[in-house]
């Protein structure tokens, strides 16, 4: 505790806010932003993506870009990034930081924040696995909070071989996931890394997935499980909640972007 109060007194010099412990109210108010990344290539095809990195397409380049420019017209510049460790979102907050003038900005990178695993569905189209499985099987994989798509059971060693999960116990790389799980598997990082930073009264820009950012949304929100079937995240639209010194949502707003 001691050590995160002098890191909210060295992050309040720095901004001139007052220092924690020296007021009525020790932390300070702070802006959260999210940013699912820019339109990928099995985006556009239509595809279910899950933990497979592919590239952004000229499109998701094109809403990376727009992103920076409209946080940097209201003034949201922010003074730490946290990302997944998918080429998809490293390359969308690199494009951001490159229009707000702010590259130095620290950025963390964790695989907690990858997208949802979507098992042995990862690849195929949407409507071909629709046609095939039952369209309302798949819909309820997709939509709801606990329905878990057909594992890979192959998936946790093969990313194990990847040098981005070698240092990952094996038994926390998924072989599927449902959005509860992905959820559990967001919150210890978040509780960590991210909440430290909101406590402090920084603004904080986190870039990650369609579901990544669906589980942090409804968790922030206090969403009911039965409503998250209609909750759609769009690529490259900030999202923007301002929260209080006790880090409680206070307003939520989504920023225009103008194609």
């Amino acid at each position: 505790m001691r050590g995160f109060m002098r890191l909210c007194a060295a992050r309040n010099r720095s901004t001139g806010r007052p220092a924690a412990g020296t007021g009525a109210q020790s932390l300070a108010p702070s802006t959260l932003i999210l940013l699912r990344h820019g339109e990928s290539q099995w985006n556009r095809e239509n595809r279910f993506t899950g933990w497979t990195d592919v590239p952004l397409t000229d499109r998701g380049r094109q809403e990376a870009d727009r992103a920076g420019d409209v946080l940097r017209d209201a003034g949201l510049l922010p003074d730490r990034v946290f990302t997944s460790v998918m080429t998809r979102c490293v390359h969308t907050v690199w494009r951001v930081l490159d229009r707000l003038g702010r590259s130095w900005t620290p950025v963390d990178k964790h695989w907690r924040l990858n997208e949802r695993h979507y098992g042995a569905l990862q690849g195929l189209n949407k409507e071909a696995a629709a046609r095939m499985m039952g369209a309302e099987t798949v819909r309820l994989w997709r939509k709801s909070f606990s329905g878990i798509p057909p594992a890979d059971a192959g998936a946790p060693a093969q990313l194990r071989r990847d040098p981005r999960y070698s240092r990952v116990a094996l038994a926390d790389l998924p072989a599927t996931e449902s959005l509860e799980m992905t959820l559990r598997r967001v919150m210890p990082y978040w509780q960590h890394a991210v909440m430290p930073q909101i406590l402090c009264g920084s603004t904080v820009l986190v870039v990650a997935h369609g579901n990544t950012l669906r589980a942090l949304a409804a968790f922030l929100d206090g969403m009911p499980h039965d409503s998250l079937a209609q909750l759609h995240i769009p690529t490259g639209v900030p999202a923007v909640y301002q929260m209080d010194a006790a880090a409680q949502v206070v307003s939520r707003y989504v920023l225009n972007i103008k194609k």
